[in-house]
């Protein structure tokens, strides 16, 4: 009986001591409050970009060649980004999920570079654009069909500050 009693106030003074005070709860507020308020910014931005300029374009199977289409969007992307200088910008590279992981990351990262260089030539600064290739891993749409396949084969421009 004793055994029972002692192991239910160890019980209770291990709770008591894990539970947290109020002042550290008001910190934890006070951060998540800071981050939300830092995250309104982007957002926006990010909005405007995709409004006016469109922010991603679509590539063939197996390909990393930029369409017609493509060129108009990027042409697009190009004048909003040289209008706003001081935004720097991340190059997603996407692909359909058939393939190999490695297969596939290796041609995102072909389609991101194909936008990257074609931003470039039309005069935005290299330096306010990064490359990174998910491949397969992030689809845009999920199903095992062309209507599927063709909006995951895609490049997106995502605006990072």
């Amino acid at each position: 009986m004793r055994r029972h009693i002692f192991a239910a106030l160890a019980a209770v003074a291990l709770v008591s001591g894990c539970a947290s005070t109020t002042p550290e709860v008001e910190e934890e507020e006070e951060v998540v409050v800071s981050a939300v308020e830092v995250e309104e910014v982007e957002p926006q931005e990010e909005e405007a970009f995709v409004q006016e300029a469109k922010d991603r374009v679509f590539f063939g199977f197996d390909k990393s060649n930029l369409t017609a289409d493509a060129v108009a969007v990027l042409k697009n992307q190009a004048e909003w980004l040289k209008a706003n200088p001081e935004t720097t910008v991340v190059i997603e590279g996407h692909t359909d999920d058939r393939g190999t992981r490695d297969y596939n990351l290796a041609l995102g990262e072909r389609r991101a570079v194909a936008v990257k260089n074609y931003l470039i030539s039309q005069g935005v600064d290299a330096d306010r654009i990064q490359v990174i290739s998910y491949g397969k891993e992030r689809p845009a749409v999920v199903g095992a069909n062309e209507a599927a396949w063709s909006q995951n084969r895609r490049a997106v421009t995502v605006v990072k500050d």
